[in-house]
């Protein structure tokens, strides 16, 4: 007999009483196992249809062995980059049922290991999103934390999936492009000497040098935030370099805003240029040159491979993104 509107909602002793089964039985019949006679089916249906039954999909995850959550660990959330993948992983994620669990280590690579683990033991799967934890601590976490992926940070033979921006080429065509403008002077500001991708950008500027010949390109560790361009500016202007190239984006707009408050003609006087072309390289004064990053699809695409990993896939090759050359206003022509 179906229930009255404001009585208590059935459980699922109630649909075994009804269906003179067990509770165990329900269950199975809820989770399609196999096992339980069709007509025993049959009627356990039709008195969840009769009692308006809704189990617990809490209970049901924890009967099943999963919680239909996975965790997603960046280093900095503040970062517009990582905020981009993470997106595009949560609503891939929620079109296939999965709630994503977040952890920022706050640029803190001995906080990593520990983040990682913990999360997975939480969760179904992890996403590790630019690792910096040393190697020995990277090697743990891929033993111990499978199913997960590795999101740009490449780790040559781990038989886990990888997705990495291919940030040599990124920053190959900067330099190529500010060469063609006929800089030979360039100061690089670097990220976090920790990050995967900061090496790759250091290997791609190596290449640049080598492909273009009298282009000098001096190499400067100053972070990955808005205060590290604005606090590196002054001294790229006491050398006698003609354009930046930052390690990102917010990096470039923290320079862009500290040569503004001193009046200095960009691109006139000294060019600059970021990576990953993040919302506001778009309204930074001047529009920021940059290489455009697909993020929201980089975040995509990881849980495609993190899906795949959890349904016991074999593990593919890892897979390199590439960006294109985004020319705006910041960027001109070596003054003479």
């Amino acid at each position: 007999m179906p229930r009255s509107e404001g009585a208590r909602p059935a459980t699922i002793g109630d649909v075994a009483s009804a269906a003179g089964v067990s509770r165990a039985t329900v269950s199975r019949v809820l989770n399609g196992r196999s096992t339980v006679d069709p007509a025993l089916i049959a009627r356990v249906e039709a008195v969840i249809a009769e009692l308006a039954y809704r189990p617990s999909e809490t209970a049901r995850n924890l009967s099943l062995g999963r919680t239909n959550t996975v965790a997603v660990v960046v280093p900095d959330l503040g970062n517009p980059m990582f905020q981009a993948i993470l997106r595009g992983a949560t609503l891939a994620a929620a079109a296939d049922g999965y709630q994503v669990l977040v952890a920022d280590t706050q640029e803190k690579p001995d906080l990593e290991r520990r983040a990682a683990l913990d999360a997975r033991r939480r969760c179904d799967a992890l996403l590790l999103c630019a690792p910096r934890m040393p190697d020995d601590d990277l090697a743990e976490v891929l033993r111990n934390a499978r199913p997960l992926t590795l999101v740009n940070r490449h780790v040559d033979g781990a038989a886990v999936p990888q997705l990495a921006m291919d940030y040599r080429h990124a920053v190959g065509i900067v330099a190529d492009h500010l060469a063609a403008l006929g800089h030979r002077r360039i100061v690089y500001l670097g990220g976090p000497i920790a990050s995967a991708s900061n090496v790759l950008r250091l290997e791609g500027l190596d290449a640049a040098e080598k492909r273009h010949p009298g282009l000098a390109i001096e190499r400067r560790e100053v972070g990955a935030t808005l205060d590290a361009g604005w606090d590196a500016a002054d001294a790229v202007l006491a050398g006698d370099a003609t354009a930046v190239i930052a390690f990102n984006d917010l990096v470039a707009i923290g320079v862009l805003s500290r040569l503004d408050d001193l009046s200095i003609a960009v691109p006139e006087r000294i060019s600059v240029v970021g990576v990953d072309d993040i919302p506001f390289a778009r309204y930074s004064r001047p529009h920021l040159t940059t290489v455009s990053v697909p993020q929201d699809s980089l975040g995509t695409l990881a849980w495609q491979q993190l899906k795949a990993a959890m349904s016991g896939l074999p593990v593919g090759d890892p897979v390199w993104v590439r960006g294109s050359l985004v020319e705006r206003h910041s960027t001109g022509r070596a003054p003479a």
